[in-house]
């Protein structure tokens, strides 16, 4: 299989997809250089399609990336997507970011960037940077009929793989913040119900026994509008807060 990959510090590690690696029985890394060397994966995160390998052996001078902020990326802000596309190396492609937040269920915790940069099978593990040339998410997917670009890829955003990547260089296993309910979006309709006028948040259907949210007396039909003082547009966005909060700490 071929990928892509952002090398991330002269200590040789890379972050790049998950899928990219998995299953891998030996993985090779070639530069824009033209150097190869044998890698070892790190860490691996299936639950958000991410993952950190190293090189092996003597280098040194490795070109390495800046990361940006992706919470500062607006929709129609100018990007480029770097990779490895159907195996022709250092190819770059331009496009705009389209949407944020996406869920396609790839991960278990997502909050994806759409961008018409054109992506292609191989670019799964590479940078999309800014104009500013920091990278600001990791290619990871294409929604498409044919297998090829239609200008709907997807990128991790790079603050998402901020949080887990020392953990992943380190080989850690990750640790998520767990608050134990069921819930669901809040449509017009469920508003209308519970006789909600503002917008967004996430319905509490169900609290789990013996769990934080059972001990902090959050009630099934309970809207979470907003969490650590960040408002919450849907359950899924609740889900990624709650999982990027450091078990045993307290939580608004």
């Amino acid at each position: 299989g071929l990928g892509s990959g952002v090398i991330i510090d002269q200590k040789g590690h890379i972050l790049t997809n998950n899928h990219v690696v998995s299953g891998a029985d030996k993985l090779k890394v070639k530069l824009a250089d033209g150097r190869e060397f044998k890698a070892k994966v790190s860490g691996a995160d299936s639950a958000t399609e991410l993952a950190v390998i190293q090189l092996q052996g003597e280098f040194k001078d490795l070109p390495t990336a800046e990361f940006g902020n992706s919470n500062q990326l607006h929709v129609g802000e100018w990007v480029v997507a770097i990779g490895n596309p159907l195996g022709l190396s250092q190819t770059v492609s331009a496009g705009v970011v389209s949407a944020k937040g996406r869920n396609i269920g790839l991960a278990r915790y997502e909050n994806m960037i759409q961008t018409d940069a054109a992506i292609n099978r191989g670019n799964s593990g590479g940078p999309l940077v800014n104009l500013h040339g920091e990278v600001v998410g990791i290619n990871t997917a294409i929604i498409s009929q044919s297998g090829g670009n239609i200008g709907i890829g997807l990128a991790i955003p790079i603050n998402m793989a901020k949080d887990i990547v020392d953990d992943l260089k380190a080989g850690r296993s990750i640790e998520r913040g767990f608050l134990g309910v069921v819930g669901a979006d809040v449509s017009s309709k469920l508003a209308e119900q519970f006789g909600y006028e503002g917008n967004g948040g996430a319905l509490i259907n169900e609290v789990l026994e013996n769990t934080p949210a059972e001990r902090a007396g959050l009630k099934a039909g309970d809207i979470i509008i907003k969490w650590n003082g960040k408002k919450v547009d849907n359950f899924a966005e609740l889900r990624r807060m709650v999982a990027g909060t450091n078990p045993e700490t307290r939580a608004t």
